[in-house]
């Protein structure tokens, strides 16, 4: 059974910093194209960073050069660390796994930025 497993949420004043792990487990980690979703209620849910099998990376616009997307192959990890946070920036993340036709979602993790 494939599992996803969010940590790292909290709370952070705005221009702070704060790094989301997901654990993959129970698949073969390596092969998946890895992503960072959010989602504020009555919003419809957005990518926000994807890392592919061979770790290049895309962003949303509005977080380009705050967040970086990386993944550790050896421990089933994938990592978002969020710099310069923005109260914008406040939602839950949802850790996201897909290799056609397959994928899968963490539970998610909230973030909120606020002073």
């Amino acid at each position: 059974q494939v599992q996803l497993v969010e940590s790292g949420g909290g709370l952070v004043q705005p221009g702070g910093s704060l790094r989301l792990s997901c654990v993959v487990s129970g698949t073969i980690f390596s092969i998946f194209t890895m992503a960072w979703y959010r989602q504020v209620p009555g919003k419809e849910r957005e990518l926000v960073a994807s890392i592919n099998s061979g770790a290049g990376a895309n962003y949303l616009e509005s977080v380009q050069g705050r967040f970086t997307i990386t993944k550790n192959n050896a421990k089933n990890t994938v990592y978002l660390q969020m710099n310069n946070l923005k109260p914008e920036d406040t939602a839950v993340y949802y850790c996201h796994a897909k290799r056609d036709p397959l994928q899968y979602w963490g539970p998610g993790t909230q973030v909120t930025v606020s002073s």
